[in-house]
């Protein structure tokens, strides 16, 4: 899915989710986009909500602005314009003054100008405490913890009410790193080392932990799998990009050849539709079995299996080494996929181009005959 301009209302729906504690991946589906662009918007903004714009009641509105504007081209007196509006002389003039003088006074111009000063950010406590800054800073590198910080502040300065600050200003300061007042390596310091404030509501109740549920092991596989004689046999995993990026890799055993498949989330649901979508264009004589690792991304193997016919059988533990082939295969894909590219960008068309690059060069391991010719021949063969 690509990335694409989000609503106001959209930002505030995505805000409310993630502080409901709701993922990624569940967010990016919801709300049609991709995950990397949630992640982005989160990213940037250290996953606290930024705050809403409203304007002060008093503000002057744009109908107003557009009478200052009007009273400015008819030559009319500052208290003339104010008596109009209701408005002092001095909130008149502050207005023209701020918004380059009689001579250059557009009321659309300092209407925008308004909000824009009102988004400004404002210096938080630590950017304007010198010696609370170099305080909290200095326990930070000594890992402890913003609460621990802020419980201790109480205790060494019972008698300073400036020596006070609360563990979420600490993490608002750390995470928003816009401010720059803290430095960002102090966030390795954290025991979570996150990058990001995640909601209190956040929870991995429901989901795979430490295991997947009747997963078949790799020691059942039959044979014929690892002999690499009889076509159709896969192995899959994900490749990682940056902004909780990700792409889905099958590569068929007994030829290397290789498909790509995009996915919008990391999530089981999101890996198995995708799976499910790409599967559908292999012929039924190359869909036998897939091997994976331990990952929680697929889950919902079961539901896979029987939707495409397919047969999932999972590595051990820390064993990469039992998806050789795979693991081969996603080092040649770096070469397209750099690490610490967003690979949320490239679409299903531009995955496929990359996939047939692969699959069309010849290959040592194959007596450098390509995949492509590769499956072809065995297909014959065992057809």
């Amino acid at each position: 899915m690509a990335h694409r301009w989000i609503s106001t209302a959209e930002q505030q729906e995505l805000w409310q989710r993630w502080k409901g504690g709701e993922s990624l991946s569940d967010i990016a589906r919801i709300l049609g986009i991709s995950a990397a662009s949630v992640h982005s918007r989160l990213r940037t903004h250290g996953g606290i909500a930024p705050p809403e714009v409203i304007a002060r009641e008093n503000a002057l509105t744009l109908s107003e602005r557009e009478e200052i504007s009007r009273g400015i081209a008819l030559g009319h007196s500052l208290r003339r314009i104010g008596r109009t509006l209701g408005r002092s002389p001095s909130t008149i003039s502050r207005e023209i003054k701020r918004n380059g003088g009689a001579n250059k006074y557009r009321a659309h111009l300092a209407h925008q100008a308004s909000f824009i000063r009102a988004r400004r950010p404002k210096l938080c406590v630590l950017a304007t405490h010198t010696a609370l800054r170099d305080h909290v800073a200095a326990k930070l590198a000594c890992d402890w913890s913003p609460a621990q910080i802020a419980g201790e502040l109480k205790v060494s300065f019972p008698d300073d009410e400036t020596m006070r600050i609360s563990h979420e200003t600490i993490y608002k300061t750390l995470f928003v790193q816009a401010r720059g007042v803290l430095k960002k390596e102090l966030m390795r310091h954290l025991r979570t080392r996150r990058s990001m404030r995640r909601s209190i509501h956040s929870t991995t109740k429901g989901q795979e932990r430490g295991g997947i549920k009747d997963a078949i092991s790799i020691a059942q596989r039959p044979p014929e799998v690892a002999d690499r004689v009889v076509p159709g046999h896969w192995e899959g995993d994900l490749i990682v990009g940056s902004n909780n990026s990700q792409v889905a890799t099958l590569v068929e055993r007994t030829s290397r050849f290789v498909v790509l498949v995009k996915t919008e989330g990391k999530d089981a649901t999101s890996v198995r539709t995708a799976l499910e979508r790409q599967v559908r264009h292999i012929p039924d004589e190359l869909k036998r079995s897939l091997t994976w690792d331990r990952g929680t991304e697929l889950a919902q193997h079961k539901q896979f299996t029987i939707d495409t016919g397919v047969q999932v059988y999972f590595c051990d533990p820390q064993s990469p080494w039992q998806r050789g082939t795979n693991e081969n295969t996603n080092g040649l894909l770096r070469q397209y996929f750099p690490k610490k590219t967003d690979i949320g960008c490239f679409s299903q068309e531009e995955l496929d181009e990359v996939a047939w690059k692969l699959n069309t060069r010849p290959r040592k391991t194959l007596d450098f005959r390509t995949p492509a010719s590769k499956l072809q021949d065995v297909v014959a063969l065992t057809g």
